[in-house]
C-alpha cells in the first residue's frame, strides 16, 4: 500500500511485484474476453464434490453472495487503507526505487504540488546567484552559493549533482524541511526543478557550519596561549540548540522526522552561533514515535564515525531515532575534542593504542582539566558534554536515552550526572 501511494495513483492499472507480495489491478479484464466487472481477484476456492442433485440453485446464491461481499470488503479496505496513507506521508522514501528515475518528472510534479515551499525557475536561481559566482561549499551531494533574493534577504543555494537523476534527495529533501517550523532547523525558503537541474534554497548561515570550530578538527573553540572564537559556554549552547532540534524532529513536529546524517558538517551557525539542523537529504519520516524504520543494511548510508552500529548490523538492535542519538553523541564527543584530541600531548601520550571512550573512563578528570585549562567552571561544562556523550554511543539503543531526556540531562550540573557501566 505504501508502494501505491508514491507511483500509482492516477494510472489505470498496474503490477507491483514486492519481496514476499505480488499485487494487481487494471480498469479492464486481466484476461481477454473477462468481463471487467466480474474480474477475479482471488483465486476461487477448489470445486468440493458433492452428490449429484444435492446442490440446487438456490444453495448457489448464498455463496456467490458471500464471495462478492468478501471482494468488496477487501476491496473498501484497500482503498481505505490506500487514502489514509497518501494523505499522511509524503516521503519519497516509501517509493521503490525503480520508480525513482528522471522519467517520472510527472509524478515529481504531482507530488511537490502538496508542499508550500516557493518555486523558482533555473533563470532565478542563475540571477539570484549571479551565475553561481560565490562558492561557499561543497558536499557528496551537491554544491552551496550565495545568492540574494529580490528582497534583498541573503540566502544559501544547494545545486544537487545531476548525476541524481532519481531525484531522491530532492524530493526527501522538500518532504521533510517543509513540515518542519523550529528556531533550531534550518529553513527551506524554496526550490528549482526545471529538466534535470534541481535546487534547494535555504535561509543563509553567516558563520557557515559547526565543523570549523570543533575542537576535534582543529577548530578554534579553544587553543591555549590563543584567544578563542568560541568558548566552551558557546560550544555548550551549542549543544544544547542541536538536541533540542533533534527532539523537535522525533517528537514534536507532525511527520517524526530521523535525521541520519547528524554530525558537525550539517550543523549551520546563524549571525549569533545559533545552531541549525540542515541536509535532510537521508531523512526518514515515521508514522508513530520510537517505531522502528524500515533500513536495508546494504542501502545504508552517512558519515562513517557518526553511523549508528544498528543501521549495519541488526544483531545489535532495531533502527530507530535512537539512531540519530548516537550520532548526537559521537558529534558532541567531536566538539570538545574527545575523539581527536585524546592522545595529545596535554593529556594522556600513551594512549593512542585504546579505543577512545575507554580513555574518557580512566582517567575522565585529566582529560577535562587539560581541555579547559584548569577553569573550573569550563570544566565542570566539559565534564557534563563528555557524560552525555557517553551515554548517546551505548552500543544497544536500548541504553541511550531519548533526546528528550539527553535534554534534561544538559540542564543538570556534572555533579549529578553518572557515567554509564563501561564494559572493561
Amino acid at each position: 500500500m505504501s508502494w501505491l501511494a508514491g507511483c500509482c495513483a492516477d494510472m489505470d492499472g498496474v503490477r507491483l511485484n514486492g519481496p514476499s507480495c505480488y499485487l494487481r489491478f487494471e480498469f479492464m479484464g486481466f484476461a481477454s474476453g473477462t468481463p471487467p466487472s466480474m474480474t477475479p481477484l482471488i483465486e476461487p476456492s477448489p470445486p468440493v464434490a458433492v452428490p449429484p442433485g444435492a446442490e440446487s440453485s438456490s444453495g448457489k446464491k448464498p455463496k456467490i453472495c458471500a464471495l462478492l461481499g468478501a471482494v468488496a470488503l477487501c476491496l473498501f479496505l484497500l482503498g481505505v487503507a490506500f487514502l489514509c496513507y497518501k494523505k499522511r506521508h509524503g516521503s519519497l522514501r516509501h517509493w521503490p526505487r525503480k520508480w525513482r528515475s528522471n522519467n517520472n518528472t510527472k509524478r515529481m510534479e504531482s507530488f511537490l504540488q502538496h508542499h508550500h515551499s516557493r518555486r523558482y525557475s533555473y533563470s532565478e536561481v542563475k540571477r539570484m546567484t549571479k551565475s553561481f559566482a560565490h562558492k561557499l561549499g561543497q558536499g557528496g551531494n551537491g554544491v552551496v552559493y550565495r545568492g540574494s533574493l529580490p528582497d534583498v534577504r541573503e540566502v544559501a543555494v544547494k545545486m544537487l549533482k545531476e548525476a541524481q537523476i532519481d531525484g531522491e534527495e530532492f524530493m526527501n529533501e522538500v518532504a521533510s524541511i517543509s513540515r518542519t517550523s523550529h528556531v533550531n532547523v534550518v529553513t527551506l525558503l524554496g526550490f528549482c526543478l526545471e529538466g534535470s537541474k534541481r535546487a534547494l534554497i535555504y535561509e543563509y548561515m553567516p558563520n557557515g557550519s559547526l565543523e570549523k570550530y570543533t575542537v576535534g578538527n582543529g577548530g578554534e573553540a579553544a587553543g591555549s596561549g590563543e584567544e578563542r572564537s568560541l568558548g566552551w559556554e558557546k560550544l555548550f549552547d551549542i549543544a544544547v540548540g542541536i538536541a533540542r532540534g533533534l527532539e523537535y524532529l522525533h517528537r514534536g513536529c507532525n511527520a517524526h522526522i530521523v535525521h541520519f546524517d547528524i554530525k558537525p558538517h550539517n550543523i549551520l551557525l546563524d549571525r549569533d552561533f545559533r545552531p541549525k539542523i540542515s541536509d535532510f537529504g537521508l531523512a526518514k519520516l515515521c508514522t508513530q514515535m520510537e517505531s522502528t524504520i524500515p533500513v536495508s543494511i546494504a542501502g545504508a548510508r552517512g558519515t562513517i564515525g557518526y553511523i549508528a552500529p544498528e543501521v549495519f548490523s541488526r544483531q545489535v538492535g532495531a533502527v530507530t531515532s535512537k539512531s540519530d542519538v548516537y550520532s548526537y553523541g559521537m558529534m558532541v564527543l567531536e566538539i570538545v575534542g574527545a575523539r581527536g584530541s585524546i592522545n595529545n600531548a596535554g593529556f594522556n601520550s600513551g594512549a593512542s593504542s585504546k579505543y577512545f571512550p575507554q580513555c574518557l573512563y580512566e582517567d575522565l578528570d585529566r582529560f577535562c582539566s587539560s581541555a579547559c585549562e584548569i577553569d573550573v567552571e569550563d570544566t565542570e561544562l566539559v565534564r557534563k558534554m563528555v557524560i552525555i556523550g557517553l551515554w548517546c554511543i551505548q552500543m544497544s539503543p536500548s541504553d541511550r536515552p531519548s533526546m528528550s531526556r539527553v535534554i534534561e540531562m544538559l540542564e543538570k550540573s556534572a555533579a549529578e550526572l553518572q557515567l554509564p557501566l563501561h564494559a572493561s
